[in-house]
């Protein structure tokens, strides 16, 4: 049994932006989205109707239009008092909630240093070997004070994230070498 769905208010400064939103190439797809469940919920539309049209559930029709409802107030103080703020106070209002969980445990300056230690030769390093493996590159970082712990598991990570191989050798690092010089084509 289908309950009674969330009344969305939009003023007209509201609207002319989530149309822009709407029609827009750039946005991403769930601003598009979302901006258009708006104006089709301002325009009277029910929530089975607007999940068809934009090709989601009525659920998540219903969450949207409540998380408009709830932020309008907001919305309208931006509106008449910082004007130029709108479209970004409605982009936000339109994006996903936080997600719940802990903070990362390593900031991002850790995370580069660690990339940037896994495009070094393990030579230099005094290692050993001629290519680091996830658990030497662990032993490197810990070693040289980068982080205090990592798991052999998180360096994996961060190196499949940033597309690095470094156990494949030096053709495979020189492609992600940020010292890497490209010769210019010839005109």
């Amino acid at each position: 049994m289908p309950g009674k769905a969330a009344k969305v208010w939009v003023s007209e400064r509201q609207l002319a932006v989530l149309s822009e939103f709407q029609r827009s190439q750039t946005e991403p797809r769930f601003v598009v989205q979302r901006a258009a469940m708006i104006v089709l919920a301002w325009n009277g539309r029910s929530n089975e109707e607007i999940a068809q049209e934009v090709g989601l559930g009525r659920m998540e029709v219903g969450k949207w239009r409540r998380r408009w409802r709830d932020a309008w107030n907001e919305l309208t103080l931006f509106e008449c008092t910082e004007p130029r703020r709108l479209r970004q106070a409605i982009r936000d209002t339109l994006r996903d909630a936080p997600r719940s969980g802990s903070p990362g445990k390593f900031t991002a300056e850790q995370v580069t240093r660690i990339l940037a230690v896994a495009c070094e030769p393990p030579e230099q390093s005094g290692r050993p070997i001629t290519h680091w493996t996830n658990a030497e590159l662990r032993d490197e970082v810990v070693k040289r004070g980068i982080v205090t712990s990592i798991s052999v598991s998180q360096v994996g990570c961060y190196l499949r994230e940033a597309v690095l191989q470094p156990h494949r050798g030096s053709s495979a690092k020189s492609v992600m070498d940020p010292l890497r010089v490209v010769p210019a084509r010839p005109a």
